[in-house]
C-alpha cells in the first residue's frame, strides 16, 4: 500500500467531517430543523469536533452547538449536560480568534436562557477566560466577550456581582472608547445589564469612569447605540439621588431632549425612561428637568408616539406632578393635562389608560387651580368610566379610582362636578356631594345654577342612611335652599300637588 493511498483515506476523513459540521450549522440556522437533529443525537457527534486538529472544523462546530443553544433552554440544558462547556473555556484561551468568537456564541446562547444556566457558566470558569476576551486585539473576540457577560449579568444581581468580581467592567468602560460601532453597542448593554440590579452595582460602573464616556456617547448619530447607551444610563439613574445627579453633572440634559424627538423609537423611550428615572427621586432634580424644558419635551413627545413609546413619558409626568404644587402647575402650563387628556381617550391598552389615570391624579391633587385644570380637561367621566367598567383591569380600576377620589377631593368647580351626581356609584359620589357641600353655603350664583341645572333634585333623590357622611353632606346642601324648593323637588312632591288639584 503506497502513502498516498494511505494520506487519500486521512482526506476523505476530513473531507466528511467537514462536510458533516458546515451541513449541521446550515441545518441548525432553521429552527423547523432543530428537533430532528436533537432527536439524532447531534450534541454527542459535535462534542469531539470541538477537539479537532482542524481548526475550521472546531469553529464550525461551535457555531452550531451555539445556535442549537440558542433555539431552546432544552438544548442550551443539553449542551451543560454534555460537559462541552469546560472545554469551551479551555478553548478560549488557547484558539484562533475565529474559535473564541464561536466559543464566546456558545457561551452566550447558554446562558441567555434563565439564571441557572447562566450559573453553569459561570461555574464553568468561563467568567476569567471572557474577560481576558475583552483585552483581545480583534474587536470581533471582544464583542463576543462582551455579549456573553451581558448575558450573564442580565439575570441577578449575584450573577452580575460574579461578572464585576471577574474584573469586567474597566475593560468594558475601554471597549466603550473603542472605535467599533458595533463593540461599543454592546459593551453598553453589558453595562447597562450590570447596573439594573442594585446601587452597589450602579456605583461599581460608575467608579470605573462609566458616566463621562457614556454621556460623550449621546452626540452619536448611530441609533442603536444610542439606546444603549440611555438605556445604561437610565438604569445607573434609577437607584438613587446621589447617582441622578452624577448623570446630570455630565451636561447630558440637552443631549437627552434633542433625542427625544429622534426618528427612532427605543432611542425615545430610553430618553424619556432616563428623565423619568432623574425626576423622580426629588423635587430639586425634578426642577432642573423642568427648567431645561424638559416637560415641554416630553409633552410634545407624548402628542408624537404611540403605544408603549409613550409609557416613561406619561409616567414622568406624573411623578413631576406629585413633587409639589409649582412643579404640577408647570406640566399644567406646558399643555400636559391636555395632552394626557388625549391618551387616556385614544389609547386602547389598559396599562398606559392606568399610567395616565394615575399621573392626572397625582397632578390635580394639590390644590382648586390644579383639580379645575384637570377637571376642565373632561377626564373625570372617562376616568369613571374605566372604574365602573367590568372589562378594565383591576390595576386602571384602582389608579381610576384613586385618581378620581384625589380630583374630586380638591375641585370646586361645580361645572365639571355636576355630570357625576348622575352616573358616579355611591363611594365615589359621596366625594362628589362632600365638594357641593363645601361650595354652595358660600355663593349665591352657584346655588342657583345648581337648582336651574336640575342638580339639587338629583340630590333629593340619592338615597343615603342617617348618621352616614353622605346624609350629612346631602343635609348641608338642602340647608342652603328655603324648605318649599327642596320639598318641591323631593321624590313624590310633585304627584302629591296634582292630587290635591283633584
Amino acid at each position: 500500500m503506497s502513502a498516498r493511498q494511505v494520506l487519500q483515506v486521512f482526506e476523505q476523513y476530513q473531507k466528511a467531517r467537514t462536510h458533516f459540521v458546515q451541513t449541521i450549522a446550515e441545518f441548525s440556522s432553521r429552527p423547523a430543523n432543530i428537533e430532528l437533529l436533537q432527536n439524532a443525537g447531534v450534541m454527542a457527534l459535535l462534542r469531539p469536533l470541538l477537539l479537532d486538529v482542524v481548526p475550521t472544523i472546531q469553529q464550525t462546530a461551535a457555531l452550531a452547538l451555539g445556535r442549537l443553544a440558542n433555539h431552546s433552554d432544552d438544548l442550551a440544558e443539553a449542551v451543560v449536560k454534555g460537559d462541552i462547556l469546560p472545554q469551551l473555556v479551555y478553548s478560549l484561551a488557547e484558539q484562533n480568534r475565529f474559535y473564541k468568537k464561536a466559543a464566546a456564541f456558545v457561551l452566550r446562547a447558554v446562558a441567555k436562557h434563565s439564571p441557572q444556566l447562566a450559573q453553569a457558566v459561570v461555574d464553568s470558569g468561563a467568567l476569567d477566560a471572557l474577560v481576558i476576551c475583552l483585552e483581545e486585539f480583534d474587536p470581533g473576540v471582544k464583542e463576543s466577550a462582551a455579549w456573553a457577560l451581558g448575558y450573564i449579568a442580565r439575570h441577578n444581581q449575584e450573577l452580575a456581582q460574579a461578572v464585576i468580581d471577574a474584573g469586567a467592567v474597566p475593560v468594558l468602560v475601554l471597549c466603550i472608547q473603542e472605535p467599533e460601532l458595533s463593540l461599543k453597542r454592546i459593551a453598553a448593554s453589558a453595562l447597562s445589564d450590570i447596573s439594573k440590579h442594585s446601587p452597589e452595582l450602579a456605583q461599581t460602573v460608575v467608579s470605573s469612569g462609566a458616566i463621562a464616556h457614556l454621556a460623550q456617547l449621546t452626540q452619536s448619530q448611530d441609533a442603536k447605540l444610542k439606546r444603549q447607551v440611555f438605556s445604561a444610563l437610565s438604569q445607573i439613574s434609577k437607584h438613587s439621588v446621589e447617582l441622578s445627579e452624577m448623570v446630570i453633572e455630565a451636561e447630558i440634559l440637552p443631549s437627552i431632549l434633542t433625542s427625544l424627538q429622534d426618528p427612532d423609537n427605543y432611542v425615545q423611550k430610553n430618553c424619556a425612561t432616563l428623565i423619568r428615572e432623574i425626576s423622580k427621586h426629588t423635587p430639586e432634580l425634578a426642577q432642573l428637568v423642568v427648567n431645561a424644558g424638559g416637560v415641554a419635551a416630553i409633552v410634545d413627545h407624548i402628542g408624537s408616539s404611540k403605544g408603549d413609546v409613550r409609557l416613561p413619558g406619561i409616567m414622568m409626568l406624573g411623578y413631576i406632578g406629585a413633587h409639589s404644587e409649582n412643579l404640577a402647575m408647570a406640566i399644567i402650563v406646558s399643555k400636559g393635562v391636555i395632552q394626557l387628556a388625549i391618551v387616556l381617550s385614544e389609547e386602547s391598552e389598559d396599562h398606559i389608560r392606568a399610567a395616565c389615570a394615575w399621573a392626572l391624579g397625582q397632578i390635580g391633587r394639590h390644590s382648586p387651580e390644579h383639580s379645575k385644570a384637570v377637571a376642565l380637561s373632561n377626564v373625570l367621566h372617562s376616568l369613571l368610566q374605566y372604574y365602573t367598567d367590568p372589562k378594565s383591569t383591576e390595576d386602571l380600576q384602582n389608579k381610576a379610582k384613586r385618581a378620581l377620589k384625589a380630583i374630586l377631593q380638591k375641585c370646586v368647580h361645580l361645572p365639571a362636578l355636576e355630570p357625576l351626581l348622575h352616573a358616579a356609584p355611591p363611594n365615589i359620589l359621596k366625594h362628589v356631594v362632600a365638594q357641593f357641600s363645601k361650595v354652595l353655603p358660600n355663593d349665591a350664583k352657584a346655588r342657583r345654577l345648581f337648582v336651574t341645572s336640575r342638580g339639587l333634585e338629583k340630590i333629593q333623590q340619592i338615597k343615603a342612611e342617617p348618621g352616614t357622611d353622605l346624609r350629612e353632606y346631602i343635609d348641608t346642601i338642602n340647608n342652603c335652599y328655603p324648605e318649599e324648593i327642596v320639598r318641591y323637588y323631593s321624590p313624590g312632591y310633585k304627584e302629591k300637588l296634582l292630587e290635591r288639584i283633584e
